[in-house]
């Protein structure tokens, strides 16, 4: 009886385990559909992506780039993005509470808005090379190009035209 019960918890543990990896979808490629998403921003207000609206997406996927990416968005002020039509996410996903102790109240003090990206499978969706900012081009809601913005070396704006 034992053994019976062993092998049905096994190969439902293994179906629930394929389907949580074939939830999370691939990275974006070129040519591919960008999903609208819901999050919050670092005043945790609500946000809702809206591909059809949006030229670029900028995501920084850890802290030390996120940090020099909103360094320069800064200096850019508050309406550069908004008038690039450019969304700037920052993958919080993963990260632990004590950072977010830290994080979250100096991510309020940046003027431009930053997008949470604190859901596994959203971040998933985004290619990443270390210590870059994917900056993914949107036209009529599809990925146009996918470059790799390197803050504190490279200006943003070659990345936003």
């Amino acid at each position: 009886m034992n053994i019976v019960l062993l092998k049905k918890t096994t190969a439902a543990l293994a179906v629930t385990l394929l389907g949580s990896a074939l939830s999370f979808a691939a990275p974006y490629q070129a040519g591919q559909r960008v999903e609208s998403f819901q999050a919050k921003d670092q005043h945790e207000q609500a946000f809702t992506l809206k591909p059809a609206e949006t030229r670029f997406l900028l995501v920084s996927h850890d802290m030390e780039t996120g940090k020099k990416a909103n360094t320069a968005l800064t200096a850019l002020g508050k309406d550069y993005l908004p008038g690039k039509k450019a969304v700037y996410v920052a993958n919080i996903h993963g990260m632990p509470g004590v950072g977010r102790m830290f994080a979250l109240p100096k991510m309020k003090k940046y003027s431009h808005r930053i997008i949470l990206g604190d859901d596994a499978a959203l971040i998933a969706r985004f290619p990443q090379q270390a210590g870059t900012v994917t900056v993914i081009a949107v036209a009529d809601g599809k990925v146009k190009s996918i470059k790799y913005w390197t803050p504190g070396t490279d200006g943003v704006d070659d990345y936003l035209k």
